[in-house]
Formats: C-alpha cells, structure tokens, sequence
C-alpha cells in the first residue's frame, strides 16, 4: 500500500493493540469505542497483509509478523511525536499540550511540587504526567514516549543531550532526640547507628552507589522504595539516613530532625535534564526547562 493511501491513525491503533494484545483494552486508552477499535484492527489487517492478532481461548495474541513489527512502529510513532512537538509553537496561556515526566519522588517534592502553582498559573491547560524512573526510563526516552527525565547525572541515556539543573549535597539526619547528636558528627559515630535506605526496584540511588563503591558498612535497619518516606521513619528512633540536602530541609522542622554534614568525602550529585535529541528546538521542553531552572536557584541548598 502506497503512504499516502494509508491512515497514519491506524498506526496509533497498532501500537496500542500490539502492547496490550487486547481490543477493548486498546480502545478505552485511544479513549475510542470497542467498534471503532475492531474497525481499525480491521483496516490493519488488510493493509498490512496479516491477521496480527489472532484468537486464542478468551486471548488474542500476536501474529510473528506483528511482533516483528512491534519496535518498529513504537520507533516510527516516536519520531513523529518529536517532529510534531518540535515544529509546534507552544504558548502556554492556551496550550492543553500534556507533559510526560521521569523523575523521583525527591525531584518532585523539592523542585515540581513548590513549583506547581506556577506552572498552572502560566498554563492552565497543561497536563503533567510524572513516572518514576525505571530501567526502561531511557528506552522510553529513545521512543518518544517520555518529553524529558530529571536524573543524577550517573544515570543518563547515552543518546540524547542534557544540561544541568542544580547540584545537590547530600547530608546525615535523623531524631533530635537522638543521642549521637550530642556531640560531633564522626565516621565511627556515624557507622555506629543503624540507618535508613532507599532502594528503588534494583536501581541502585546515587548516595547507594557511592556507599557501595566505598566498601559500605552501614548497619541498614529499613529499607523504603521512597526518598520522601525517609524523613517520616527517623522521628522517635536513633536511626540515621543520608539525604539529599533540600528534601532534609523541607522536612526537619515539620518532624524535629537534626541535619549534620556527612562525616566523610561525597561528591555533590549533579541533577540533569535529558531530553530526546529531536526535541532540541521544543518550545514548550525549553518553556519547562526554564521554570526547572528558576525553581532550582530559588530552593534552598
């Protein structure tokens, strides 16, 4: 079939029904009805020369060819997404444009949460969409899937350009109450507490990469999969955590923590902004990009 005799929709539709290999599933995320969904199966199929989804029990499931065709389209879909966002003008008084995000729990509480207000006060229409980052976060970048991703530098896509937000220190807190705060902050004290972790699905966070690269020999009581749940289990125990210098900030005076400097050698972690290479000349990513920035500057470090 000749381009200009094919439906670039359909390949929306495709997507969706290769990723959830379900009709009505794929319809309700197109926001279509189930009918319309089928229609398009059915346009697709012959288009393409193939049954793509085929029956099995209460489940369809893919045809080879479907699953060869699978990266293929997601690749196509993302590179039009980048052309179409990047050749749009964006002003943000009546854009409805919706911003899809990777960043931390920490990124949102420090840097979008304060700035929220802001952004909806510039562009009321706007939608933001925030996931926390994964191993597929730099996948989801490469397909056009994700707008930008906040991240420590360390943990950066290799394909695609970033520039520097802010950077950010790392310090020891826990309970005021806590006896180790009567006198200096020393290695030895430090290592004779037990301490609080945050370990994000097997991704390893900055400050955990560092400890293990020094040999750590912390004594780990808990473990939470959320930086913003830190601050919450150190009031009443004699628990330590190291944490990121603007998220101890934040919390300190709501929970009555004491906040020491780390006791030993840490680099500052560098948070970036990455975005898709196609997207360089984003109206709408250098307008946001812009608002990170001053709400950088403006939170305490």
């Amino acid at each position: 079939m000749r381009l200009d005799k094919f439906d670039l929709n359909l390949l929306i539709a495709l997507e969706l029904l290769l990723e959830e290999q379900n009709v009505t599933r794929a319809a309700q995320r197109a926001n279509l009805t189930q009918s319309a969904m089928s229609a398009a199966l059915g346009r697709l199929r012959i288009a393409l020369n193939d049954e793509l989804l085929v029956p099995h029990g209460r489940k369809m499931v893919a045809t080879p060819h479907a699953l060869a065709l699978a990266p293929l389209v997601t690749e196509a879909i993302g590179n039009l997404r980048a052309l179409i966002s990047g050749a749009t003008a964006f002003d943000p008084a009546t854009s409805d444009r919706r911003f899809d995000i990777a960043a931390s729990d920490y990124v949102s509480t420090v840097l979008l949460s304060p700035l929220l207000p802001k952004l909806k006060q510039e562009a009321p229409h706007i939608k933001i969409n925030m996931v926390l980052p994964t191993h597929d976060t730099v996948l989801l970048l490469d397909d056009g899937k994700l707008d930008f991703q906040v991240t420590p530098e360390e943990f950066l896509g290799p394909n695609h350009p970033s520039e520097l937000l802010f950077e950010e220190r790392h310090v020891v807190v826990g309970c005021r109450s806590n006896p180790v705060f009567k006198d200096e902050m020393t290695s030895k004290a430090f290592h004779g507490c037990g301490h609080v972790a945050v370990r994000i699905g097997g991704v390893p966070t900055f400050a955990e990469r560092h400890m293990a690269q020094q040999g750590d020999e912390r004594r780990i009581e808990v473990t939470t999969i959320s930086f913003s749940l830190v601050p919450w289990l150190l009031p009443g125990t004699n628990l330590l955590a190291l944490m990121h210098e603007r998220l101890a900030r934040t919390y300190a005076p709501l929970l009555g923590l004491e906040i020491r400097a780390v006791p030993f050698p840490m680099p500052a972690m560098r948070e970036m902004f990455q975005y898709h290479t196609a997207r360089a000349s984003d109206a709408g990513l250098i307008w946001f990009k812009q608002r990170l920035l001053s709400a950088a500057k403006a939170s305490p470090s």
